[in-house]
């Protein structure tokens, strides 16, 4: 052969695993038919389903404006603690390292307190559907 160092390298690579099972962990955070408040999610669209994922950074001492989501939706907190609000004044905190299953069609607010929250939300939608809804 032209290059055995080359053949070595390939030869060593087909006898090595892929990934030692050990390295990998799967951990369920949220598997779940309801929101943080109970409430049962509805069957939402017909339509050709679309996945979005959103990193969302939120400053310190903010309050986001009324809105609700019309799927089913769930966020992982990756840093700092967000206050989720009802618009009845019903409260749910979810911290750090914490996700949650938010609500849908059910009109709220997140809060943050003295740091700033990062997070990672998940919407389960539709194709040309809003995964948020502003609401007056």
């Amino acid at each position: 052969m032209k290059y055995p160092i080359l053949a070595f390298l390939i030869a060593a690579l087909a006898f090595a695993p892929a990934v030692l099972a050990a390295e990998v962990k799967s951990e369920t955070l949220i598997a779940t038919t309801r929101s943080w408040d109970g409430r049962l999610y509805k069957p939402y669209s017909t339509k050709q389903p679309e996945l979005t994922v959103i990193r969302i950074s939120i400053p310190a001492h903010t309050r986001l404006a009324w809105h609700e989501h019309p799927e089913p939706n769930a966020a992982y907190i990756l840093a700092g603690d967000l206050i989720i609000e009802k618009h009845n004044g019903q409260r749910h905190v979810v911290h750090a390292g914490e996700a949650v299953a938010e609500t849908m069609d059910t009109i709220h607010r997140g809060i943050t307190g003295a740091k700033p929250v990062v997070l990672l939300a998940f919407y389960a939608g539709a194709k040309g559907q809003p995964v948020t809804v502003p609401w007056p």
